[in-house]
């Protein structure tokens, strides 16, 4: 079994920036993909952005230019840098990370607000 620990969100104004971080008990340099989902009341889940083992990315559009997926090896963690900060970002952001034939997991979740 895997943990996977967020940490890194809150309260923020628009325009204002966060830095979510995502800490694996395993050893993610054997992870093919890792990724940051998030979720808004009475909204389905939905990617934000995804890194692969050999470091390629992807974001959904509405977050292009403003946040950035990266992650570190040598801690076991992901990140996702967040900029410019709107209120429709506000929602429950989960970390996802797959192991391949040795299965997926997902964190609990981290609550990222965007209000004034």
């Amino acid at each position: 079994q895997v943990q996977l620990v967020e940490s890194g969100g809150g309260l923020v104004q628009p325009g204002g920036s966060l830095r979510l971080s995502c800490a694996a008990s395993r050893n993610i340099g054997s992870a093919t993909v890792m990724g940051w989902y998030r979720q808004a009341p009475g909204r389905q889940r939905e990617l934000v952005a995804r890194i692969t083992d050999i470091g390629s990315t992807n974001y959904r559009d509405s977050v292009k230019g403003r946040f950035t997926i990266s992650r570190d090896n040598a801690k076991n963690t992901v990140y996702l840098q967040m900029h410019s900060l709107r209120p429709e970002d506000t929602a429950l952001y989960y970390c996802n990370v797959d192991y391949g034939h040795w299965g997926t997991y997902w964190g609990q979740g981290t609550q990222v607000t965007v209000s004034s």
